[in-house]
């Protein structure tokens, strides 16, 4: 597997230790520092499952051959590329055949549904008037043509942050909460308004 954007590892750490062998794409230098002091107190078996890369989203043709991994996760990465459309194409490039490239991005189809459901109607209002030539690229339609067009076309896609994001301290209810979001996230028409995305898309054979 391949983890674009790592952030602070949690997810790469998970996967570790869950036995896929992960490699790591982060270029914040402060986070790799950070994330190999944690690696550090991980079991050997663990530690020889992650290898970490220095370099940002749109870098993993100067790092990867094509082909090279089975799943590519980006799930946040994206956002910060300076060109969404050829980041998106090189993490298809060193998908091998019959992979899954998983994407994670905002939700521009409802921007103004997150500081809407958090009370920020000034943000809100201006998420309303944000317009088109500003950057729109983030939206379900745009997404799908761009996937289909560099050969892993749409697999299935979830709303995140439907509800919100802020998980209550109380267990039980914890529970109940994502266990709404679960349903939520694969359900029309409440996927559609989430603050974010999972877009999964699949290397053709």
């Amino acid at each position: 597997m391949l983890d674009v954007g790592l952030g602070r590892g949690v997810q790469a750490l998970r996967l570790a230790r869950a036995g896929h062998d992960v490699t790591g794409l982060e270029s914040d230098p402060d986070l790799l520092e950070l994330l190999e002091k944690e690696l550090a107190e991980e079991p050997e078996g663990i530690r020889k499952r992650v290898r970490l890369v220095s370099g940002g989203s749109q870098d993993t043709g100067a790092h990867f051959l094509p082909g090279t991994f089975d799943i590519v996760l980006c799930h946040g990465g994206l956002i910060q590329a300076r060109d969404p459309a050829i980041t998106l194409a090189g993490l298809a490039r060193v998908l091998d055949a019959g992979g899954l490239l998983s994407v994670l991005i905002r939700n521009d189809d409802a921007l103004a549904m997150h500081p809407g459901r958090a009370g920020d109607w000034d943000a809100a209002l201006a998420a309303f008037d944000f317009p088109e030539h500003a950057g729109r690229a983030f939206e379900l339609e745009t997404l799908t043509r761009g996937l289909a067009g560099i050969g892993t076309p749409l697999r299935q896609w979830y709303g995140v942050g439907v509800f919100g994001h802020a998980v209550p301290s109380d267990e039980a209810a914890a529970e109940r909460m994502l266990a709404v979001e679960e349903r939520a996230a694969r359900t029309d028409p409440y996927r559609s308004v989430a603050a974010m995305l999972h877009v999964c898309g699949a290397r053709g054979v």
